[in-house]
């Protein structure tokens, strides 16, 4: 009961400051200046798109049995919103999962006009897509500088909620920069309380000038529907991604070859660091850019391309949005010192075909010496395997974790150094004797052709 009554007056205080603003606020205020500005470059997807799930096949299934209907359809409708942010080329964001598999795609605009559009490309991992149209007198929208964004900045979604024709709703900046939702790969949502609900996908939300400010994208609806948590992709992330499907048709991330984490306050305390901005590398993957570059584990990366870094996330990604063999500048902090590094971001696939032609027999094996006095085996010194990483040479040789090397090639082996040693004078078969809970037993390492 003292719960309830808590919330009441809680509930009651936030309406009344609410009130205040809004007293403060010229007499004649209104949105409809920004929005006029904004909505006609905002346009109703409808995306026909093939069946390829089963468990989507087998539930429309068993609808269309309790509906008395036999048959059911080799494609659905799916129903979104877009942007238009070049009117001479006539291209349109929207968000891939939207357009995905579509066989066709039909935009409305603001003035009643339909268009078949083209996929010019899209980006699950980000989830932005772009189309195209064939179309004159477009409008296109001002976009705008997402990293200016406050949290308590004014802003307004515009899209099709529902199917509903174009939807205006308004609210606040609510968080920045929220990441670890599981909602896409790539994360770094405008959190905003401004209504979005199923059909606003690929929509705008602009801000008080009436300018693009992100891509709505998703939202917290445990009953399908709007509870005041909504995620918009920042304008900025949608242009990096947007510039790579104009130029390519995809998007080609490399990497920079790091394992970093946050600063903590206790962290940057103990580092006798100033604050706790930054990601600290706490990774440096063997033959990747960053080791060719200098970089070393304990360096707090500062800024990418002159992009302040605030924490581990902010790394992953800029370099995710970098296309392969672009030049990164990446601003280090190393005892407090202030180092610059040029580094060339890579082919993650390539990358990792290097190290396995630098490596093939243990490429993918975790290892750690090991000294232990075995009840079933003795003094034992060799070599405990870790970790196996499947479709590795070694995994196809059946070697496992838990398995212990004690020799190569007929040669002794105590040690992660003379394994490493025998493996690396090895030009086709690597046999190993491992010991394997009760038993022993011989396996031959191939490297493949």
């Amino acid at each position: 009961m003292i719960k309830k009554s808590c919330s009441i007056l809680l509930c009651t205080s936030l309406l009344l400051f609410s009130l205040k603003i809004w007293a403060t606020l010229p007499t004649n205020f209104s949105l409809a200046p920004m929005i006029e500005k904004a909505s006609p470059a905002v346009v109703n997807i409808k995306a026909e798109i093939k069946i390829t799930d089963y468990a989507t096949i087998e539930q429309l299934l068993k609808e269309k049995k309790t509906q008395g209907e036999a048959q059911i359809p080799d494609a659905i409708l799916s129903v979104g919103s877009g942007v238009i942010v070049d009117a001479d080329k006539g291209y349109i964001l929207t968000n891939a999962h939207v357009v995905d598999d579509a066989q066709a795609i039909v935009t409305t605009l603001n003035d009643g006009r339909h268009f078949t559009a083209k996929l010019i490309g899209l980006d699950k991992p980000s989830d932005i897509a772009l189309l195209q149209i064939q179309a004159k007198n477009l409008i296109a929208i001002q976009v705008s500088d997402s990293n200016t964004l406050k949290v308590g900045d004014l802003v307004v979604a515009i899209g099709n909620p529902f199917g509903l024709n174009q939807t205006v709703s308004s609210g606040i900046v609510s968080a920045l920069g929220r990441t670890a939702l599981g909602i896409e790969n790539f994360e770094n949502f405008i959190q905003t309380d401004a209504p979005i609900n199923p059909g606003n996908s690929g929509g705008a939300l602009i801000n008080g000038q009436g300018q693009l400010v992100g891509i709505n994208t998703a939202i917290l609806a445990p009953n399908r529907g709007n509870i005041g948590i909504g995620f918009a992709i920042p304008s900025n992330m949608a242009k990096s991604v947007m510039s790579q499907l104009i130029e390519f048709g995809n998007v080609k991330r490399g990497t920079l070859g790091v394992g970093a984490q946050d600063i903590t306050p206790e962290l940057a305390n103990a580092l006798n660091l100033a604050n706790n901005k930054g990601a600290l590398i706490t990774l440096i993957l063997p033959g990747s850019p960053a080791e060719k570059a200098g970089m070393k584990v304990g360096d707090i990366i500062t800024a990418v391309n002159n992009n302040l870094t605030l924490n581990a996330n902010d790394v992953v990604n800029q370099i995710a949005f970098m296309r392969v063999n672009s030049k990164a500048n990446i601003h280090v902090l190393r005892n407090n010192k202030t180092l610059d590094f040029s580094v060339e971001i890579t082919d993650p696939i390539k990358q990792q075909e290097e190290n396995e032609k630098m490596d093939p027999f243990l490429y993918g094996v975790g290892l750690k010496d090991l000294n232990i006095l075995s009840p079933i085996h003795g003094d034992v010194n060799g070599v405990l395997i870790v970790s196996v990483a499947e479709n590795s040479n070694a995994w196809h040789a059946d070697l496992r974790p838990g398995d212990v090397i004690v020799s190569a090639n007929q040669q002794k082996v105590t040690n992660m150094k003379e394994l490493k040693t025998i493996a690396a004078s090895v030009s086709r078969d690597l046999v190993v004797n491992v010991l394997r809970g009760k038993g022993a037993l011989f396996l031959m390492i191939t490297q493949e052709p």
